[in-house]
C-alpha cells in the first residue's frame, strides 16, 4: 500500500499566511504538466511496486488547469503504478474555480474526491487572509459540487483570526454541518517568518494573531463537531465515522508516498527525500533526467520519534508494543515514563498500551510529543 502526491504551485494571487511553496504567476505553467509525467516515468521505481490506494493533487491551486489536463496526468500515472481499483483521488480546489461547468467536466475525470480551501464564510476574514473568492463563492462552490455529484468533500476552515468572534466561528461550523459536509480540515492560523501575513503584522499594519482566541475556537470546534456526530480522528481533522481522509492518514501511520513537482516530499519507510522548492531548477533536472532533490536517511531514533509525532496526533494514538517490536523494550519503557507524567496532568490516556491524547492534552500536542522524543546516542 502506498500513496502519490503530486505537487502544482501555481496560485492565482498568494494568501498572506501562506508558506507552502506556490506562485501567483504564469511562468512555465504549460510546461508543467509534461514535465509533471517525465517525473512520474523517472521516479516510478522508487515504491518498490507497492500499489497506489490513494492520489493527492495538491499545491498551489491544482484547478487553476483545466480538467481535461488533471486527467492526463491521472491517467499517465496509472500507467506507471498498479492503481487500486477503490482508490481514492483527491484534488485541491479554490471556491472561485469550481463553476457548474468546470465541475462537470471534473465529474468525468478519475477524481472521486474534492478539498475545498472555504477558510471562512466571512468576508471580512477572507479579505484579511488576501484569499480570491467571496463568501458567496464558497456557498456556490459547495452547492455546484454537490450538484455535481461529489459528495465526498472536505472543507478546510481557518479560526483564530483577528476579527473573526467566538459568534461568527461557531456559524462557520454550523454552516458546515448544514451542508452536511463529510470531512472537515480545520487550522489555526498561524505566522510563519517571512510570510506577508508576518511582514503586516510587523509593521503594524494588520492586528497580531492572539493564541488564547485560537485555543478557544479549537474547544468550540471540538466541542460542536464531536457533538454532531463527527469523529475528531487527527489534531486538524473531522470526519464521519469512517470516512477519513485516506491519503493524509496514511502521512500519519508511516505508509510510504512518492511525491512528484517543485517542493514535494516523499518517504519509503527508512528515508526522506524532497524536491527543490525552485520551479526552474525543477524543470531542468527534470529535462536533464536526473530530479533535483535532497534526501535524508533516519536514524532508528529518528524513525521512532517520527512515529510518535504523527501517531499522537490521532484517535488511534501511539502503540507502546508497537515500539517494543520495532525499537526495543528500553525506548518503549523511555516513552512509557515520560507520558506517565502527563497522564498524572491529565492531558493523556494509557489504556492498553496505547497513549492518546485527552481533549485538554490536545491544545498541547505539539509539546507532549516533542517531551517523548528519545534522544540520539552519542
Amino acid at each position: 500500500m502506498a500513496g502519490l502526491y503530486i505537487h502544482i504551485p501555481y496560485c492565482r494571487q498568494k494568501c498572506h499566511y501562506c508558506n507552502f511553496y506556490s506562485l501567483a504567476s504564469r511562468k512555465y505553467r504549460e510546461l508543467l504538466p509534461e514535465a509533471l509525467m517525465q517525473e512520474l516515468a523517472l521516479q516510478k521505481d522508487y515504491l518498490a511496486g507497492e500499489k497506489l490506494q490513494t492520489i493527492y493533487i495538491g499545491g498551489g491551486t491544482p484547478t487553476v488547469y483545466p480538467p481535461q489536463v488533471i486527467a492526463e496526468i491521472i491517467e499517465f500515472a496509472k500507467k506507471q503504478f498498479e492503481i487500486d481499483a477503490l482508490a481514492e483521488i483527491t484534488i485541491e480546489a479554490n471556491p472561485d474555480d469550481l463553476s457548474a461547468d468546470y465541475l462537470q467536466q471534473l465529474r468525468q475525470t478519475p477524481v472521486n474526491r474534492l478539498s475545498i480551501g472555504i477558510q471562512s464564510f466571512h468576508d471580512d476574514d477572507l479579505h484579511f487572509l488576501n484569499r480570491n473568492h467571496s463568501a458567496a463563492n464558497a456557498h456556490h462552490a459547495i452547492r455546484n459540487a454537490l450538484a455535481a455529484g461529489f459528495d465526498n468533500l472536505s472543507i478546510d476552515l481557518i479560526y483564530g483570526i483577528p476579527g473573526l468572534t467566538d459568534k461568527k466561528w461557531m456559524t462557520n461550523i454550523k454552516t458546515i454541518l448544514d451542508y452536511n459536509i463529510l470531512h472537515v480540515s480545520a487550522y489555526a492560523l498561524t505566522v510563519e517568518p517571512g510570510t506577508a501575513l508576518d511582514k503586516l503584522i510587523n509593521k503594524q499594519k494588520l492586528p497580531p494573531v492572539e493564541e488564547q482566541q485560537a485555543a478557544d475556537q479549537f474547544v468550540i470546534l471540538m466541542e460542536m463537531m464531536v457533538a454532531a456526530g463527527y469523529e475528531h480522528y487527527e489534531i486538524s481533522n473531522f470526519s464521519k465515522p469512517g470516512q477519513y481522509a485516506r491519503h493524509n492518514t496514511s502521512y500519519w501511520q508511516g505508509v510510504p508516498y512518492l511525491g512528484i513537482g517543485p517542493s514535494a516530499h516523499a518517504f519509503d519507510g527508512r528515508s526522506r527525500q524532497w524536491n527543490v522548492s525552485n520551479l526552474e531548477a525543477w524543470l531542468v533536472g527534470i529535462r536533464n533526467q536526473k530530479p533535483a532533490f535532497e534526501r535524508e536517511m533516519l536514524s532508528p531514533t529518528q524513525q521512532l520519534n517520527e512515529y510518535v509525532m504523527t501517531s499522537l496526533r490521532t484517535m488511534w494514538g501511539t502503540d507502546l508494543q508497537k515500539i517494543q517490536s520495532r525499537f526495543g523494550a528500553g525506548l518503549r519503557q523511555m516513552v512509557l515514563q515520560q507520558a506517565a507524567s502527563f497522564q498524572k496532568k491529565g492531558l493523556v490516556f494509557i489504556n492498553n498500551n496505547i497513549i492518546t491524547l485527552t481533549q485538554p492534552g490536545k491544545l498541547f500536542a505539539d509539546g507532549i510529543a516533542a517531551e517523548l522524543f528519545v534522544e540520539e546516542e552519542e
